[in-house]
């Protein structure tokens, strides 16, 4: 009724509900209990937790990210305070068995070898890897000998499966499908400079250094990774390269 108040007659309003004018305002004299004030407290945070994930978080991750910040209270208590607060998340998918950190990505206007090979470079140069297994699908880029020949130099072995087989992409996948649901659906970018600045900071802003995963127990994956005792540098022999993946993104919405 107070939110209405500028449109309709207090006294209406209360006929039409069925309550009393006089029972109305000793309500609104009544002092909020212990828990509704805890509850304001509360949604405050929790609308300052959304924003901070830029409007992404759903109540599992809003509950992860009170608990770390010593803001202990049930999830469906959590829920029950964005629906009320009229917040709600951005639909996710997993993204791998390990740290899901993105640790090589290149964009460009076109799909030719290059583009991976640029993607690996990095994911080479940030990682240092000896013996590991780079996963793709079966497109040209990853049959191609450039690829093949930077592969073997640089003790990389790559893994695709059988054809219509799409678990070896679908790690790379998952990430393209939160990128997609949680930055591309969601801007438009006016110049390819712009979509490239967008992405970077999606990736190395947000990401890697922030983003909660349920899988790590919601840690992002460079926190998972320094809690693992991993350095930025190093990955043990007989993983993948792939826990974020050897990725290239393209503009325009257009990823693979």
């Amino acid at each position: 009724m107070t939110a209405h108040q500028a449109v309709h007659r207090v006294a209406t309003m209360a006929r039409v509900l069925g309550v009393s004018p006089s029972g109305y305002y000793a309500w609104r004299k009544r002092p909020l209990s212990p828990r509704a004030r805890t509850d304001v407290e509360l949604t405050a945070q929790i609308e300052a937790a959304h924003r901070e994930s830029r409007g992404t978080y759903g109540a599992p991750r809003i509950h992860a990210d009170l608990a770390a910040h010593g803001i202990h209270v049930g999830r469906k208590r959590v829920a029950r305070l964005m629906r009320g607060a009229g917040l709600q998340g951005v639909s996710r998918v997993v993204l791998d068995a390990w740290s899901r950190r993105v640790i090589g990505w290149a964009m460009d206007t076109h799909l030719r070898t290059e583009l991976v090979l640029a993607a690996l470079d990095m994911a080479l140069a940030q990682r240092r890897p000896t013996d590991v297994i780079h996963h793709s699908d079966h497109g040209c880029q990853y049959t191609s000998f450039a690829f093949g020949h930077r592969c073997r130099d640089a003790d990389v072995r790559p893994s695709m499966g059988s054809v219509g087989d799409a678990y070896d992409n679908a790690l790379c996948e998952s990430f393209f499908a939160t990128l997609e649901c949680e930055l591309l659906d969601r801007q438009r970018f006016r110049t390819q400079a712009d979509a490239r600045l967008a992405v970077f900071d999606f990736i190395e802003g947000w990401y890697n250094p922030w983003r909660r995963h349920s899988a790590l127990d919601y840690l992002s994956p460079m926190i998972y990774e320094r809690t693992s005792g991993i350095d930025d540098r190093t990955v043990p022999s007989g993983s993948t390269i792939d826990p974020g993946g050897a990725i290239s993104v393209f503009p325009a919405g257009a990823v693979q």
